[in-house]
């Protein structure tokens, strides 16, 4: 499976999703991002981690990673490497005296688990390719891109035009940061592929 490695970019509320957060993962030395719809808790979790706040007792992802050091195990990474119905999957790969394992997991516990044992993220390129969102404001090539949609555009039908409003809706979302929105309007212009 082809892999790209990912970074945090940071966190966003989303006061639609009735305080869920928008965790925005970027590509490590390319233009994707990928907003995941995370709870609370987990959101909660990977930020205290981030910013190196120590909880008075040990949270549940604090005491997965005391049992991790304890047994003596490395987590050696974390991969979102599936998209199913909108929903993503994770795997936490696990080494152990030389066997390595593959733990499923949702990828916000993924992630918070990672931050704790400095292990590097993930994200499969087929995913990322379903899933992220590229910002074209840096990219080099932005006008040929929107001039190749516009050609596109006057030859398909309706649904097409329906995929270049929500495309143009999507750049106006990242423009503004607003990743939670980003993350909707993607999943609706898959959806829409799917129908086509």
């Amino acid at each position: 499976m082809k892999k790209v490695q990912v970074d945090i970019l940071g966190l966003s509320t989303s006061p639609q999703n009735n305080g869920a957060y928008a965790l925005i993962l970027h590509e490590l030395g390319g233009k994707r991002k990928l907003p995941i719809i995370i709870g609370s808790f987990e959101a909660q979790a990977i930020a205290l981690k981030l910013e190196n706040i120590k909880a008075p007792r040990p949270f549940t992802h604090d005491l997965v990673r005391n049992i991790i050091d304890t047994f003596g195990i490395t987590v050696t990474e974390v991969i979102i490497d599936e998209l199913k119905n909108e929903t993503f999957y994770a795997k936490i790969v696990c080494e152990m005296s030389g066997m390595v394992q593959e733990i499923d997991a949702r990828p916000s516990d993924a992630i918070a688990i990672a931050v704790r044992c400095d292990a590097p993220i993930f994200v499969s390129d087929d995913v990322m390719q379903e899933a992220g969102i590229v910002d074209e404001r840096h990219s080099e090539q932005a006008g040929f891109v929107g001039a190749d949609r516009r050609q596109e555009t006057q030859s398909r039908n309706s649904i097409m035009s329906k995929l270049e409003e929500l495309n143009e809706k999507l750049s106006e979302a990242i423009s503004k940061e607003d990743y939670e929105r980003a993350a909707r309007i993607r999943d609706e212009i898959t959806r829409l592929k799917n129908k086509s």
